[in-house]
């Protein structure tokens, strides 16, 4: 006796939503558990809430956009799904530009 064939879910179509928002493996992926570049991001952020010295508060800056470049520059390129990839693109983006202005 054979086994049931095990079939894979049914990719979702290019360009849907379902394609955008969902992994290779078919999980949803809009929000996820942060990566360490995020919580480092949230560190300096909360960090930033603390009555500091100008040189403080500026390297506070700097660890911020360093950790939103980081973070956006991985999701670009080993993003979930397309939506995280353009979400990450989006923060570099605007994280470069800031740095510029």
């Amino acid at each position: 006796m054979t086994s049931p064939a095990v079939s894979e879910p049914a990719r979702p179509r290019r360009g849907s939503l379902d394609w955008w928002v969902r992994s290779k493996d078919g999980r949803l992926a809009i929000a996820q558990f942060p990566n360490p570049a995020i919580f480092v991001w949230l560190a300096a952020v909360g960090l930033g809430q603390l009555d500091l010295s100008e040189p403080d508060d500026r390297t506070l800056g700097g660890i911020r956009h360093g950790a939103l470049l980081v973070w956006g520059l991985d999701e670009l390129v080993r993003g979930s799904s397309p939506f995280r990839r353009v979400l990450g693109a989006g923060v570099l983006a605007f994280q470069l530009w800031s740095l510029w202005t």
